[in-house]
């Protein structure tokens, strides 16, 4: 670092003892960033480089435990981790791989950059981390996405040449991450940054090869060692012959990549066109981002075998999914495949996957149990308030929001102020705000009492 630094060493020293930055960063699959700073309780000031990012103080409140959490409409992200996905360009129908996806703050802002077109795969080689992904990508009401567990080793076989932009936040060091974690001092202290480097270049060697001839790979870290930055970028580019820097816009405090820094005596004078991000120079930590494009012609003629399914709409009908499905306006039964007592809602040109472990394809819209439908949770955050016919909606600072949100039943009254919805039965529950209301869950209404339906283990602890 010294070395990196010279007669700014100190004050980044200094910095590692000054409070973390905190950020969240608006869904707008779900609301726009206009909408939402109308609506927002919270203090909130612009984070530079992301359109939808905003700084706020965790002294003085806590956005995790607000309403708006539990309905999707932002994600809490560390303001520096923001940067990757904000760079990379998405165009409309992109077919888009985020190669090291848990825990899924990059994901969540790839799907809403995609507006619901083209098709996100989400991977992350670790079954556990998997689970916080799925419901981070379900809170934010992704349906155009399949999560796998795959090494990039399998995935490369599969997608040879197939993807039109990859983001790759690589396994690393975390040198850019002492401030927030302590225990990630300790594992540089025993990893050091070999063995990430090694980590790094492996998947690498995979990811250019899924890459589509004009695509984008976005490659970031959240260290600061060259080995790990400048080094693999080089590295990079040698693997993709056809692969050049591409610039990414400069915000104040950004400190260019530098030749001079990395290892490699060939190091290209475009690495200036990659960024670091010192904590004591911007509002946030550590963090390395680097854009590259293939020049070669744009090519969409790589093929791969659509996953093969009998669409619901084909199927001899099942009375309690036809039911429960006539209170949706929208919803195309073409794209809905129904197995093992399960309903799914499949993404077009979803790819085959054979032998790979595709955790999730589409939305898990539900399932019939004992001659009943019950839809999920997920089912609940992919709909618009307008596409159910029987809404309860509830003013955001009511009491029966939280209360909803803790998993308890609601017994409303005239005298509360809150207007029942027509019918009795299968009910969607939203918060209400000036902007717009915004679903959270299920329940099932009988004479003014709501049986709550709200997913146990995403229910509101306090």
């Amino acid at each position: 670092m010294r070395r990196l630094l010279g007669e700014e060493y100190e004050t980044y020293v200094d910095s590692l003892n000054t409070p973390i930055n905190t950020c969240l960063r608006v869904n707008t699959l779900k609301i726009s960033v206009q909408d939402f700073l109308k609506i927002s309780p919270f203090e909130l000031t612009p984070v530079p480089w992301s359109n939808n990012g905003f700084y706020y103080d965790a002294s003085t409140c806590s956005p995790s435990k607000h309403p708006f959490y539990y309905a999707g409409l932002y994600y809490l992200q560390e303001p520096s981790a923001t940067l990757p996905a904000a760079t990379l360009p998405i165009d409309e129908g992109d077919k888009v791989l985020d190669l090291c996806a848990a825990p899924g703050g990059k994901s969540t802002e790839l799907a809403a950059k995609l507006a619901g077109t083209g098709l996100l795969v989400s991977n992350d080689i670790s079954a556990s981390r998997l689970k916080a992904l799925q419901k981070n990508i379900e809170v934010f009401g992704v349906r155009n996405v399949i999560i796998t567990c795959e090494s990039p080793e399998k995935l490369a076989i599969a997608f040879n040449g197939y993807f039109d932009k990859i983001l790759i936040d690589a396994p690393c060091s975390g040198e850019g991450m002492f401030r927030k974690s302590t225990s990630m001092v300790t594992a540089w202290e025993i990893n050091g940054n070999e063995k990430f480097a090694e980590i790094q270049r492996s998947i690498l060697k995979e990811a250019v090869k899924m890459l589509r001839p004009g695509g984008m790979i976005l490659y970031s870290t959240c260290t600061f060692d060259p080995m790990e930055d400048e080094d693999q970028v080089m590295y990079l580019m040698e693997l993709g012959k056809d692969l050049s820097l591409v610039p990414i816009e400069y915000h104040d405090g950004f400190v260019p990549g530098n030749p001079d820094w990395s290892n490699d005596p060939n190091a290209s004078s475009d690495l200036k066109y990659t960024y670091h991000l010192f904590p004591h120079r911007i509002k946030g930590e550590g963090h390395y981002v680097a854009l590259l494009k293939s020049n070669g012609e744009i090519d969409r003629s790589s093929y791969i075998n659509n996953y093969d399914y009998k669409p619901y709409s084909k199927l001899k009908p099942v009375p309690e999914i036809d039911d429960f499905l006539s209170h949706i306006k929208k919803l195309d039964k073409a794209s809905l495949e129904y197995r093992n007592d399960k309903l799914y809602l499949i993404p077009d040109d979803s790819p085959a996957l054979p032998g790979y472990r595709v955790m999730r394809r589409g939305v898990y819209l539900g399932e019939l149990k004992k001659k009943r439908f019950e839809p999920s949770q997920s089912f609940a955050m992919i709909l618009d308030i307008n596409d159910f016919d029987n809404v309860l909606r509830l003013p955001v600072d009511s009491i029966f929001v939280k209360k909803y949100l803790r998993g308890e039943s609601l017994d409303i009254n005239d005298d509360d102020g809150i207007e029942l919805p027509p019918k009795d039965g299968w009910t969607l529950v939203a918060i209400s705000t000036e902007t717009g209301d915004f679903p959270l869950g299920f329940g099932k209404l009988l004479k003014g009492t709501l049986k709550n339906k709200y997913l146990p283990g995403w229910r509101m602890m306090s």
